[in-house]
């Protein structure tokens, strides 16, 4: 009998907000793997859990994972816990399961707390469509990639960062997307939990003069599908009818096709763009 991957979600910061299944969990476990044993065994003391615990962080995971998968293939039932939060979502255990689904090792999730979605339940912006970005990367063509994705996602964004690195990011953010509402939380569910909610000019300006401590998400809005439409609209005004035929007809539309999204772009009938491109052949 194979062993099984448990994911179990612990608390982002206020210890309450632990579940029964996951202390249930990690107290019937063989093995708990997690990121930082040292942050962990704070948690796993306060709850008298006394399973046996390795570490399984960035830097060692392929080693370390193929070792876990060694000892799931022999039966034993591992727990893989994050410093905090939920495992696999901006963390190495993505990995892990990745390697667990190919080797055949079962995994269940033990939900319960995730920061990202923490965040944006109590942001006060659109919740129905969102992307999460985590951390910006740090190499900059992949950063910059990223963030032109960004400039027309029309879903609400969230990204995670660091204290220190938080001013440089906001001042990028506004230049490179424009003044949008932003909710900056910081040290959530605990003690000094704090919502800082208006524009990213505003967030930007405010950090600077009250430095944050804390890790912090920020929820960003998204592109607004009227300003989108509206920039498109004013590149097609520049554009003559027929250079807005040929814009489609280089995508292989069919001329009828391209002809009916010159109409509906400059929002009028297909026939006003068939007279037109008659009068001018």
């Amino acid at each position: 009998m194979k062993g099984q991957l448990y994911l179990c979600a612990t608390p982002i910061g206020n210890l309450e907000d632990i579940t029964f299944r996951v202390l249930r969990v990690l107290k019937e476990a063989d093995l708990i793997a997690a990121e930082d044993t040292r942050n962990s065994r704070k948690l796993l003391n306060h709850f008298e859990i006394k399973t046996p615990m390795t570490s399984y962080h960035e830097y060692n995971k392929y080693d370390k994972g193929r070792w876990l998968i060694t000892q799931m293939e022999e039966g034993k039932q591992v727990a893989l816990i994050t410093d905090a939060g939920t495992p696999g979502i901006s963390d190495p255990g993505e990995e892990l399961v990745a390697m667990c689904w190919e080797t055949g090792i079962p995994v269940t999730s033990v939900p319960g707390p995730a920061a990202c979605i923490t965040a944006l339940t109590m942001s006060g912006l659109p919740a129905r469509r969102f992307s999460f970005e985590a951390f910006l990367p740090q190499d900059k063509k992949e950063r910059r990639a990223i963030l032109e994705e960004m400039k027309t996602d029309t879903r609400t964004l969230i990204l995670y960062e660091a204290p220190h690195r938080l001013v440089k990011t906001l001042e990028e953010l506004f230049h490179e997307l424009g003044d949008r509402k932003i909710a900056v939380c910081r040290e959530l569910t605990k003690k000094h939990e704090t919502v800082f909610k208006g524009t990213l000019e505003e967030a930007w300006k405010w950090y600077q003069e009250n430095p944050p401590k804390g890790e912090c998400v920020l929820v960003l809005e998204g592109k607004s599908r009227d300003e989108i439409f509206e920039e498109e609209r004013k590149k097609w005004e520049d554009m003559s009818v027929a250079e807005h035929m040929e814009l489609y007809l280089g995508q292989g539309m069919e001329k009828k096709e391209a002809m009916k999204q010159v109409a509906k772009d400059r929002g009028v009938s297909k026939r006003d763009i068939y007279q037109i491109l008659l009068q001018k052949s």
